[in-house]
């Protein structure tokens, strides 16, 4: 994998410096655009975790890799080439040259990412390169969102949040976002997804210290309120010169 800086600025600043909100849930959730939203409105960087697994599943799968495989997957990850943006307002995904940014978001990537997400030599080395494109990101703070986030990645984090919502909701919102799949199938690959990922990551419960945000009958705004809410009572002082709403 490329140096970690890649993508993610060139200050100085020190993770130390840089809070760091976490943000755990499940597919479908709404953590890639609710948390991308919130660097917004805060002046933070974004970083959408899962797009590493995603875009080494992709890579591995334009190569013929058998992505069950562990032995293999580890193999095609020496060569694996990847940066991201973490910008929220020009996000975008790269391996190598290409960007992947809207392939890795396809159904057969989603059907294949759990089987490189599970392989625990990969979970330590991208958890690795996550601490670093923090600690470079030079913004006061990074959202960072994914599936371990609040118990691996950051598990000290100033604040810690389970973004959930009733599986139904999700699996329409994920439907959505690929309107021209079948939502049937589109449900039914979140829910092997999820399925596969729980024997890794439990993602669906709050560990201790976590706050839990459930957006079933919450609307897209009224969720990214409720978010910046748990930040603003766990760190006021990073926030309230940030929040452009």
């Amino acid at each position: 994998m490329t140096d970690p800086s890649t993508g993610a600025g060139t200050a100085a600043t020190t993770e130390a410096e840089t809070v760091v909100v976490a943000i755990d849930g499940p597919a479908g959730s709404g953590k890639s655009s609710v948390s991308k939203q919130v660097a917004r409105r805060l002046g933070y960087g974004f970083l959408d975790t899962g797009a590493a697994y995603r875009a080494l599943a992709w890579y591995a799968l334009d190569r013929g890799i058998d992505t069950s495989d562990s032995t293999s997957v580890l193999d095609v990850m020496g060569d694996f080439d990847y940066a991201i943006s973490l910008d929220p307002d020009a996000y975008w995904v790269r391996v190598g040259a290409t960007d992947v940014t809207q392939a890795i978001r396809e159904p057969e990537v989603t059907e294949a990412v759990s089987g490189v997400a599970r392989v625990p030599a990969v979970r330590q080395s991208v958890n690795i390169l996550f601490r670093a494109l923090v600690a470079a990101s030079g913004r006061p703070g990074v959202v960072v969102e994914g599936r371990d986030i609040t118990t691996v990645v950051a598990p000290d984090a100033p604040v810690r949040i389970l973004l959930t919502a009733a599986p139904e909701v999700r699996a329409a919102r994920r439907s959505a976002e690929l309107a021209t799949h079948d939502a049937a199938s589109v449900a039914a690959a979140l829910h092997r997804r999820d399925a596969s990922d729980s024997t890794v990551v439990d993602f669906l419960t709050a560990a201790p210290g976590v706050e839990v945000v459930d957006s079933t009958h919450l609307d897209f705004e009224q969720t990214v309120d409720a978010v910046i809410g748990v930040i603003r009572t766990n760190v006021p002082s990073q926030t309230g010169a940030h929040d452009g709403s």
